[in-house]
């Protein structure tokens, strides 16, 4: 069976009103573009122009320096690096703060994308084009939202519209190391918005035909140079709402999106082990998603939201004999080919939420959330279906439904001074876990239920000329996935049904002044995780236990200031360490050589923006990390793996924009500036300079 997953189910993030200096807005914002009923509670100042914020990012900022994709987006905020998967998957990735896709849910509107599989998330199918910012928690996410937020939690907001007639059309061409085509992204949206309704659509398309190497590259046993072979990706998103808001406290949305991707996999750059040098695609990769968002305002003192949704999943992929992808005859091993196989995945998930915030005295709210999800999960596996007599595996089916209740007290001590207490308990309960092999058939493991208290408080304290401070702890779990507990991987595991969820307890102090036209923020954070799941090796086996520990700690720094009505610069600097014990392996088992990997300690990122004449903006920009541990792949499921630094990196770029009509800009930029050969993971190189060409209208 194959082990990992492209998509699958989804689960719910509960909108909460948060302190006057969080992000959502306890009404419907008309001054903004963003869905403020799809937003979740993250701390900071919420911004409005090209800042690059510490939890939050606007479209703006996302146009501005070319960030298509949520991984490439993200990546601009202190304590959030992106990285990539290798293997042959090659998936792109986030971290926060150390942690990674398992431990920080991602929504859309607050509605959670979660894949029951195994939630290996690819953030390179996630468009930031029709997305109005980009909230990132970090260690403290409100329980509010719902289960899961050991380590943060990332959502997408969509936007709305703000007139009673706007228009967007945006386009970009994408241009190659030799100034070739290489691609495009395309934008467009209409809305309307009148007193009691709204209504918008949207729509999105980034394709990407190739990227290209950086000249320093040479050619290896499986990549001749540029262009990067199988780099070939085709993503779209359209998403209808409407809504209706008969008064100034209530709302009412329905919204529907579809997504659609397609894409390749690049090959390891050396290794030919068929172990690693796999030809897959992934030829569909879709998502179905209808929800309905709510705010009632109950007299005075009471609201009442609520989230209802259900979504449906397709995802294909395609393992092949030949890198022209044309053959699948061999089922690998004696065979003597690499194994062949269609793997389709089909899920649907739906649920809800229901929150009740009710002020208790003027200067306190108590609120009440409750959280429901139900994810189904469908696969089989044909195996060599070049074969025509082959034999294909009955449908396998996965069913899971997920609890969390969560209460919340916000106290305003003083004028200046606010507490906030939260705890809530997940549940998690197991109702089919089925399984096929050719020796056994179709069968079911133990059907094992998980359960799990949070906990988290918060004090924050503001003072004049914009100075604020803050201190926090929160303790959170996660539920393993129905991979970690049960899968196979190919024969080379024994599934675990017991094991017991992942906890993170997160501190965190800091704050924030302005000095004069600059405005600095600082943080410090350390995290300690128990209970983490680490792999023991028994003979030829692998098995999952809960004998990890880890600590996590570091700091950001940020910085923006306006230094003249023309000149603005800006930026941020993390430093992210991580260690990690692998406790002892139970009797009869050892545990492999571990390093963490993907996160470097260093990294920042500065700009300039400079507007020499009232329509011309030149924006340079500097992103830089330090080394990252990375791990050989052929030895990656060995039992004395190698890993090594992959090497710092400075990754310039510069974007120039004229306004050539007060509604229609052009612009013209180009990525690494300079054609760095940028390794973040083992044999999979990241691209060279490239060159885009751009333009925006609006009405």
């Amino acid at each position: 069976m194959r082990y990992s997953t492209a998509l699958a189910a989804t689960a719910s993030f509960i909108l909460s009103v948060p302190a006057a200096a969080q992000t959502a807005a306890a009404a419907p914002d008309t001054a903004s573009d963003a869905f403020t009923l799809g937003q979740i509670t993250v701390v900071g100042a919420k911004t409005n122009d090209l800042t690059i914020g510490t939890s939050n990012l606007n479209a703006e900022a996302m146009l501005t320096f070319n960030r298509p994709t949520l991984d490439e987006a993200v990546n601009l905020i202190p304590g959030v690096t992106a990285s990539n998967s290798g293997g042959s998957r090659n998936e792109r990735l986030i971290f926060v703060r150390g942690f990674d896709r398992f431990q920080v849910p991602l929504s859309i509107d607050g509605i959670r994308v979660y894949l029951p599989a195994d939630n290996r998330l690819d953030f390179g199918r996630f468009l930031t084009a029709d997305v109005s910012e980009v909230q990132v928690a970090k260690g403290y996410a409100s329980v509010l939202d719902g289960p899961g937020a050991m380590g943060g939690a990332i959502n997408l907001v969509t936007r709305k519209p703000t007139k009673a007639l706007e228009a967007e059309v945006g386009g970009t061409l994408n241009l190659d190391h030799d100034a070739n085509y290489s691609g495009y992204n395309v934008f467009a949206l209409l809305g309307t918005k009148h007193d009691q309704w709204y209504a918008q659509a949207s729509f999105t398309r980034n394709f990407r035909d190739h990227w290209d190497l950086a000249s320093g590259f040479r050619p290896t046993v499986n990549e001749d140079g540029s262009p990067r072979d199988f780099t070939r990706t085709a993503d779209w998103r359209a998403n209808v709402k409407v809504g209706f808001t008969p008064n100034a406290t209530d709302e009412y949305s329905l919204s529907y999106t579809r997504q659609e991707g397609s894409k390749n996999a690049p090959l390891h750059i050396t290794e030919t082990s068929q172990q690693v040098r796999r030809f897959w695609s992934w030829p569909e990769w879709n998502i179905d998603s209808v929800y309905f968002l709510s705010t009632t305002a109950l007299g005075e003192k009471a609201t009442l939201k609520t989230r209802v949704y259900y979504n449906e999943f397709y995802n294909m992929l395609r393992s092949f004999n030949n890198a022209s992808q044309t053959t699948q005859t061999t089922t690998g091993g004696s065979s003597g080919g690499p194994a062949t196989f269609d793997s389709p995945y089909s899920d649907n998930a739906y649920g809800g939420a229901v929150q009740l915030d009710a002020k208790l005295t003027g200067r306190d709210t108590l609120s009440v959330a409750v959280h429901y999800r139900r994810d189904e999960h469908n696969e089989r596996q044909i195996s060599a279906p070049g074969i025509p007599t082959n034999v294909y595996e009955p449908n396998q089916r996965n069913v899971e439904t997920t609890y969390s209740v969560a209460v919340e007290n916000r106290l305003d001590v003083s004028d200046s001074l606010r507490l906030t207490l939260g705890a809530s308990y997940d549940w998690r309960d197991t109702a089919q876990a089925e399984e096929y092999s050719g020796a056994r058939g179709l069968y079911s493991f133990p059907l094992v239920n998980a359960d799990g208290w949070n906990g988290q408080g918060r004090l924050d304290w503001t003072g004049g000329d914009g100075t604020n401070a803050y201190a926090s702890v929160s303790s959170r779990v996660r539920f393993p996935t129905i991979f970690e507990r049960f899968s196979s991987q190919f024969n080379n595991a024994d599934p675990n049904p017991y094991l017991k969820p992942e906890r993170a307890t997160n501190f965190e102090v800091g704050g924030g002044r302005q000095f004069g036209p600059a405005h600095v923020s600082v943080a410090a954070f350390y995290s300690r995780l128990t209970d983490a799941l680490v792999s023991i090796r028994n003979g030829t086996l692998n098995r999952r236990e809960n004998i990890g520990s880890a600590d996590y700690y570091g700091a950001e720094l940020s910085l923006e200031a306006q230094i003249t009505p023309a000149l603005r610069i800006g930026g941020n600097y993390s430093y992210i360490h991580r260690t990690f014990d692998v406790g002892a392996a139970p009797i009869g088992g050892f545990i492999r050589q571990f390093q963490l990997t993907d996160v470097p300690e260093h990294k920042g990122f500065a700009y300039v923006s400079w507007r020499p004449v009232e329509r011309l903006e030149i924006v340079p920009s500097l992103e830089v990390a330090s080394s990252r541990t990375t791990v050989t792949a052929i030895t990656a499921n060995a039992d004395a793996p190698t890993y090594y630094p992959t090497g710092s990196y400075a990754n310039g770029a510069i974007r120039v924009d004229y306004a050539v009509l007060p509604q229609v800009t052009l612009g013209v930029g180009a990525k690494n500036l300079f054609d760095q050969n940028v390794v973040l993971t083992d044999g999979f190189p990241e691209p060279g300079r490239s060159f885009f060409l751009s333009v925006r209208a609006k009405y």
